[in-house]
């Protein structure tokens, strides 16, 4: 008889954790069992629990007072009939599945505490005709962390980036705040150019006959964004307000809309508006109204302050992946599919979540880039399974190395936390999961784990 385990091992995203295993706490002492792994094939684990009958029959006995209720026998009140009663009607075996789901989760989350193992998908189940009175052995096959044999992960080469912010960064970042700063002004007695914003009717057609999407009334348009077809907005500088124009394009080969790559088509357009951005003096009296500065000089060293500040961030960054590359491309791992396949799933919610931003999700972007589902998830698994890959060598270099994370560590982020959601931070300790503080904690050494690599790694001459 065969069975996989479905809700009753909900726990398994638990232990599934890619830079620790989590263990859950066995209460009232465990059940009466034994356990052994009878073989390992790469990654796959077939485990042996013999669980005792009289540590079955507690499960039998949490099965019954679950269902009783549905049970409808003549001469007894509804949820009072006697196990024995529904027993002898129905056979003993009415109780086994409910008894399962009680009984072989602790088991088996005993067993993988006591042989160290760390599965990272949900276990199949198989086991024989259970007999009364006799003990029940259960086949369990479960796909299992990998082991890592480290390469050489201290004193790695890699660049350390570097970066400069130059007079010229400085000012294009104030350039883009007179940008943000300008008015938009409607202009009457001249022709449009590039920057202007137009307003427009359009209609479009291919060999006579209109299409979908080619279509819109009083839409905004700023010549140069290369927001159209390549063609379109040039052929609308150099003309007039209220001007009807005849636009002709061609769709790019590679276009969306595949009915429409490489047509031809005709627009048929009208200029309602032609406003243009009229850009504050960079002055003193620009950065009083812009900041809280009262001089450009003053506003200028804060820009170069700022970008200072980013350029380091962006250096750091750059400088920890490098590190990280070199040591993880030194590591060979057979890692299960199910580690990857958690991990795609998690990139396609990452990309909802952003895409979410932009007033889409990701069945939108689907539509719009003409693509599928599979398609998307086999584009982002060569970065899953990157990522996967370096959290378990951090994961492994963590433990080699003894690093773990401080009750001051720990304590300093939790208030970071309570000052971010403005909670008082006993109150947020009360509130928090068990789960939620080893999710902190592993943020912790694996943060600990980086800094590690970086202070040991040898740098090659930095690009600028």
């Amino acid at each position: 008889m065969g069975i996989t385990l479905y809700e009753l091992f909900e726990y398994t995203n638990r232990s599934i954790n890619m830079f620790a295993n989590i263990n859950k706490q066995n209460s009232g002492g465990g059940a009466i069992m034994s356990s052994k792994i009878e073989k390992k094939e790469k990654n796959t684990v077939t485990l042996s629990i013999k669980v005792e009958w009289n540590e079955f029959e507690k499960g039998i006995q949490k099965a019954y007072i679950k269902n009783r209720k549905r049970f409808n026998i003549n001469g007894f009140r509804k949820g009072k009939v006697p196990r024995a009663i529904i027993e002898k009607m129905y056979g003993i075996e009415v109780f086994y599945e409910d008894a399962i789901n009680f009984v072989l989760p602790e088991v088996y989350d005993k067993a993988i505490e006591e042989l160290d193992l760390h599965p990272v998908d949900r276990p199949s189940i198989d086991f024989e005709d259970i007999n009364k009175g006799e003990a029940i052995e259960f086949k369990i096959e479960v796909d299992v962390k990998p082991e890592i044999t480290l390469g050489e992960y201290k004193g790695v080469e890699a660049v350390k980036a570097e970066y400069t912010v130059t007079d010229e960064d400085v000012l294009n970042d104030i350039k883009r705040m007179q940008e943000q700063n300008a008015r938009i002004i409607e202009v009457e007695d001249r022709e449009t150019k590039d920057g202007d914003i137009l307003t427009i009717d359009f209609e479009g057609s291919i060999d006579g006959e209109k299409f979908e999407g080619g279509t819109a009334q009083n839409h905004s348009l700023t010549l140069g964004s290369g927001s159209f077809i390549p063609g379109f907005e040039d052929q609308l500088i150099g003309k007039k307000k209220e001007e009807e124009v005849e636009v002709k394009v061609t769709f790019p080969e590679d276009y969306q809309a595949e009915e429409l790559a490489s047509k031809e088509a005709v627009f048929k357009v009208k200029i309602h508006e032609i406003k243009e951005k009229e850009l504050p003096e960079l002055d003193d009296e620009f950065a009083k109204d812009v900041s809280e500065f009262d001089t450009l000089d003053e506003l200028k060293a804060d820009s170069k302050k700022r970008l200072d500040e980013q350029a380091d961030k962006r250096a750091k960054g750059e400088t920890e992946n490098n590190v990280i590359t070199s040591v993880v491309d030194k590591v060979e791992i057979d890692i299960p599919e199910a580690m990857i396949d958690r991990q795609v799933e998690n990139e396609i919610r990452d990309l909802d979540y952003r895409l979410r931003y932009q007033g889409l999700d990701v069945e939108k972007y689907l539509q719009f880039t003409n693509s599928t589902i599979e398609s998307l998830k086999e584009q982002v698994r060569p970065n899953a399974q990157k990522i996967v890959k370096t959290e378990l060598v951090l994961e492994e270099i963590s433990k080699q190395e003894g690093i773990l994370a401080t009750d001051e560590e720990i304590n300093n982020e939790l208030e970071k936390m309570a000052k971010q959601y403005k909670q008082e931070l006993d109150k947020l300790k009360k509130n928090m999961r068990e789960e939620d503080l080893e999710y902190i904690k592993l943020g912790i050494i694996k943060s600990k784990t980086v800094d590690f690599l970086v202070e040991n790694a040898k740098y090659t001459q930095a690009d600028k």
